[in-house]
């Protein structure tokens, strides 16, 4: 399924970086958007990958800065 909901560890997991860092992220209402379902928090990955699209950042020189 392409957009499967995913557990703390896969969603970190898949952006590169520790559970413990989404978590806090969450209490401190920053990172990417998650759902709770029963209670437990899960991630789309479209809101993962979302989220990381708008973090790109374009090198200087395709800018167009010198």
């Amino acid at each position: 399924m392409a957009d499967s909901p995913l557990t703390e560890t896969q969603a970190a997991e898949r952006v590169g970086i520790k559970p413990g860092t989404l978590a806090h992220w969450r209490s401190a209402g920053t990172g990417p958007p998650y759902v709770k379902v029963g209670g437990r928090v899960r991630y789309l990955t479209r809101d993962l990958d979302d989220w990381l699209d708008s973090r790109r950042v374009e090198p200087a020189a395709e800018r167009g800065a010198a």
